[in-house]
């Protein structure tokens, strides 16, 4: 009987030689004439064990990890093809405590299925999200993603079902569903993820999009920093079309819809959904003012669903098992689940996605495991690079839209970096206005002069230059920035900047006076 050896191809995991791992199990398979076939899944997520080599037994899956070139010789003397026993043995990957404790929905495939198999995802649940989507009225489609309270989840959580109801009742010949996969924050890669490990539920996401509003053509805007899930997903809608998933007739429908893959080029602010559908027009990537919304007049002047991945990927679950069944999890006005994306200082990096509720202290110290250096966690920033730094003394904030606001903060895209004791505070905050003045597109005042002045004010206070002067100043050009800015860039620096003054003031007094207290 072949035996099936799965290798991630995950971005991640390559950057920790999965390639290599792979290779090297080719060679073995090849030396010893086994019968055994590889498999480059996606990752789980769990990238403090990548590459995690797993193989399919009798018994199920066993996981092996973290595998260098140097271990797979040992590994198959101990019968890695029978699920042997090996010092870099993991059991069952379903049982490990970071995996076990999750709800999986929208990653429930991810790691799991071949991501190019359309035949593996079907096996696994796939398309059926479709099919009934297909047997019902468009109106109802949107009526059942409303009803499932799933919010945006790129950032700004606004209602996907309320978005798509003003594109189907907007008149247009032609509407398009546009697929913002431009990731751009720090901490972030649920996107490259899904695109990498399970492209189908994107796709199929997409599609009910298309039957839901009446649109005929969808776009998915990748950044170019990610080659994997470009290729990915370019093969993804490939084989889609083949199998009449995508084309003039989705599923044997009347209705068609097809899909582009097109590259970015690494504007951070290309992330904003109308400087996205610039880019997209082949016009210079800056942000457009509202009115009138994407949803009236958006790509080519047209009737717009603009999605981010995680959105759009969470739609099949919710036709699948319907919108009751999503919105059980969760918490007041967040409903679902939200894959949490843990990088800097932590112990255990990776993706871990749960019902909103969880807090922010339960997510680092016991899911992240504290830090990696050994320290006490000092600061942790949920958002991204324009996310609040929330201090220990914030730690039991529930993962929830509202409770974030109400504490100054933001969920964003659900990245959040750990920083331990030796975090300086005042360069996080340098930090923040240098990047909004480097990405800044420069359409609007507040935006590109308020973050490079910020730069300035921050220097001269770190200098001992009148810094009762500059910390005023710094509010002030905060406040004009997150009041006067044309869009989140702007809008949103004033969070990181602020919540580090306010929450670490002791990392802002003037050097003389900090030597004195020592």
């Amino acid at each position: 009987m072949s035996v099936t050896i799965y290798v991630p191809g995950d971005s991640g995991a390559l950057a920790l030689g999965a390639d290599k791992v792979a290779k090297a199990i080719e060679k073995e398979i090849s030396a010893r004439g086994l019968d055994a076939r590889i498999v480059r899944n996606g990752s789980r997520g769990m990238y403090w064990l990548e590459p995690m080599v797993e193989v399919a037994t009798a018994a199920g899956r066993v996981a092996y990890g973290p595998v260098s070139v140097k271990d797979v010789a040992s590994l198959f003397d101990a019968g890695l093809a029978a699920g042997g026993q090996h010092k870099l043995s993991l059991g069952d990957p379903e049982k490990l405590p970071f995996l076990a404790k999750q709800t999986r929905l929208t990653f429930a495939r991810c790691g799991i299925t071949d991501p190019l198999s359309l035949a593996d995802y079907e096996a696994h649940g796939g398309l059926v999200g479709l099919r009934n989507a297909v047997a019902m009225a468009p109106a109802d489609v949107v009526k059942q993603v409303t009803e499932s309270g799933l919010r945006g989840r790129g950032g700004a959580g606004f209602p996907t079902g309320i978005k798509w109801k003003t594109v189907l009742d907007t008149p247009g010949e032609q509407k398009y569903i546009v697929c913002n996969a431009d990731e751009g924050d720090s901490a972030t890669f649920a996107d490259r993820m899904i695109m990498e490990g399970d492209p189908f539920v994107l796709i199929e996401g997409m599609a009910i999009a298309g039957l839901a509003t009446g649109a005929t053509k969808g776009y998915v805007y990748i950044r170019s920093e990610y080659p994997h899930a470009i290729a990915a997903m370019t093969k993804a809608v490939e084989v889609a079309g083949k199998a009449g998933v995508l084309g003039k007739s989705v599923l044997g429908t009347s209705q068609g819809f097809d899909i582009e893959i097109r590259s970015g080029a690494g504007a951070y602010v290309c992330g904003e959904e109308t400087s996205l559908l610039n880019s997209l027009e082949g016009k210079r990537g800056v942000v457009r003012a509202k009115p009138p919304l994407p949803a009236i007049e958006g790509l080519f002047g047209k009737p717009t669903v603009i999605n981010n991945v995680i959105s759009l990927a969470s739609v099949p679950i919710v036709m699948d098992k319907g919108a009751q069944y999503y919105k059980d999890f969760g918490m007041g006005r967040s409903r679902g689940t939200i894959p949490i994306q843990i990088a800097g200082n932590v112990k255990h990096g990776g993706l871990f996605e749960v019902a909103f509720g969880l807090t922010l202290g339960e997510i680092v110290d016991e899911i992240g495991g504290g830090t990696r250096s050994g320290r006490p966690v000092k600061a942790v920033q949920v958002g991204g690079p324009l996310g609040a730094y929330f201090p220990r003394a914030l730690f039991d904030t529930p993962f929830d839209y509202e409770a974030f606001a109400a504490k100054d903060g933001l969920i964003g895209h659900a990245g959040i970096t750990v920083f331990d004791d030796s975090a300086d505070m005042l360069k996080m905050a340098r930090f923040a206005m240098e990047f909004c003045a480097i990405e800044s597109c420069g359409k609007c005042t507040p935006c590109r002069i308020g973050s490079t002045r910020g730069v300035e004010t921050l220097d001269k206070l770190k200098a001992n230059i009148e810094p009762e002067k500059q910390l005023a100043l710094v509010s002030d050009l905060c406040n004009t920035m997150k009041f006067g800015s044309l869009c989140a860039l702007g809008g949103f620096t004033p969070y990181p900047v602020m919540s580090a003054i306010n929450h670490f003031p002791e990392d802002f007094r003037p050097a003389a006076v900090a030597q004195a207290a020592e």
